[in-house]
């Protein structure tokens, strides 16, 4: 029995928190979009949260959890969802959102903490004309370190494809929780041992990122009466590389009807497209809207103070509207890789897994991936639609299991396992989470 009236002694000046429900607020995520998550995952809450303000600190964290013996899982903003950052065996949660220091921005690279949120970070990058390559739907709130530990890609993957490949990440620190724990550092290809580990091979503590040219960003609106065509006018405006773009999300009807906010750009019954382009590309995008025969019907410079962001009804976002209106819909990730496969899955499915995509670069090739949102009725029927898709083609990152393998992966990262067993010898870190480490 871990004794925590000790611990918290021991850390000192270090804050802490203890009062069971902000422990159990801290010890969530958005899990329950998926109603298999939502069953096991529930009650799951760590012992104590302990909120770090600088690395000397995190140190001393390390230090007295490897001492104890005590299960760590770090967290960010928490707005991922799979359960990246609920602990499974209680602990502690160490909540990284007061490491928020820009070091420094200069020659298209931001140095920053694992806490900066990625909206404030940005804010300041723009001051130099440079911006984040790219965002998850909740930037406002986010995490740079969060997103780097959980997600895999977002708003401006159409142009810089995935947070894992090559040139997106530069470098980062990492605290160990060997027997003496202590700061290391990984460049290039060596920050791959922790990108999109959930947390379980060590504490990022800071981070040094590449940066994109920053434009003057229009949100558009389109809508279409034919779906199918919706996904033609996608990719052909993901392929034409002469337009500056960093959005194209994709949604069938009726999902369009769950965007309460946009209802006035948005005829009941259509299809739409929501689009970030860039000022400049307006015109070459007006000729490709008419070849499809799109109708735009909402058009928005970023730059002007206005209530509605595009970025925030795409991606998850798309999830989070529909889900406050029908909670019983749930969602897969799918990569489709080619307009045919799209449209077989629509075709066979109906509205039971209503099509919203995302257009993404994947090894130099802008592809529709799928965010489908599904009529929730039974986990076996929910593993039948998973399982069809699989069979005919269609790649499925599961978000409805906490496990890292088992969801994008679907295989064992053995240089992620390798960096564990050096870095996290005694398992302490995010348990439960890594297959490769429980069958090791």
């Amino acid at each position: 029995m871990i004794n925590y009236p000790k611990i918290i002694e021991e850390l000192g000046n270090i804050k802490t928190i203890q009062n069971l429900e902000e422990v159990k607020k801290l010890s969530q995520d958005y899990y329950y979009f998926s109603p298999i998550l939502a069953s096991i995952l529930q009650d799951k809450t760590a012992d104590l949260v302990v909120i770090p303000t600088s690395e000397k600190e995190v140190l001393k964290v390390a230090q007295i959890c490897v001492k104890y013996q005590i299960p760590i899982t770090v967290r960010g903003a928490g707005t991922g969802n799979y359960g990246q950052c609920i602990p499974l065996n209680g602990g502690i949660v160490l909540d990284m959102t007061q490491m928020k220091k820009i070091h420094w921005i200069k020659s298209g690279v931001a140095c920053v903490d694992a806490g900066i949120k990625m909206s404030v970070l940005e804010r300041e990058t723009k001051k130099q004309g440079w911006e984040l390559r790219m965002i998850p739907s909740t930037y406002k709130i986010a995490t740079l370190g969060g997103f780097i530990g959980g997600g895999s890609g977002g708003i401006g993957s159409i142009n810089y494809g995935q947070l894992r490949d090559r040139g997106n990440l530069n470098k980062v620190r990492v605290i160990t929780l060997e027997k003496e724990p202590k700061i290391i550092e990984l460049k290039g290809d060596e920050t791959q041992q922790i990108n999109h580990a959930y947390g379980t091979n060590g504490i990022i503590t800071q981070l040094e990122i590449p940066l994109a040219p920053t434009y003057n960003w229009i949100d558009i609106i389109v809508t279409f009466d034919d779906f199918i065509t919706s996904v033609k006018f996608g990719q052909a405006l993901a392929d034409s590389d002469g337009i500056i773009k960093k959005l194209i999300s994709i949604h069938a009807k009726p999902i369009a009807s769950y965007f309460t906010a946009l209802k006035s750009y948005l005829p009941k019954g259509e299809n739409c497209a929501l689009l970030t382009i860039a000022e400049n590309s307006l015109y070459p995008l007006q000729e490709l809207v008419n070849e499809y025969q799109g109708k735009i019907t909402y058009q928005q410079d970023l730059s002007k103070e206005n209530n509605i962001n595009l970025i925030e009804f795409t991606w998850n976002h798309t999830t989070f509207h529909v889900r406050n209106i029908e909670p019983n819909i749930t969602y897969l990730q799918t990569f489709f890789f080619t307009i045919d496969k799209v449209e077989e899955m629509y075709n066979y499915f109906g509205d039971e897994v209503m099509m919203h995509l995302e257009f993404l670069r994947v090894e130099g090739k802008a592809i529709p991936a799928g965010l489908q949102l599904v009529k929730f009725s039974t986990e076996e029927r929910l593993n039948e639609i998973i399982k069809y898709h699989e069979k005919n083609g269609a790649f499925i990152a599961n978000p409805h299991t906490y496990i890292l393998e088992d969801g994008g992966r679907k295989k064992i990262d053995i240089e992620q396992l390798n960096f564990k067993k050096i870095v996290d010898p005694y398992g302490l870190m995010n348990q439960g989470k890594m297959k490769a480490w429980k069958n090791n």
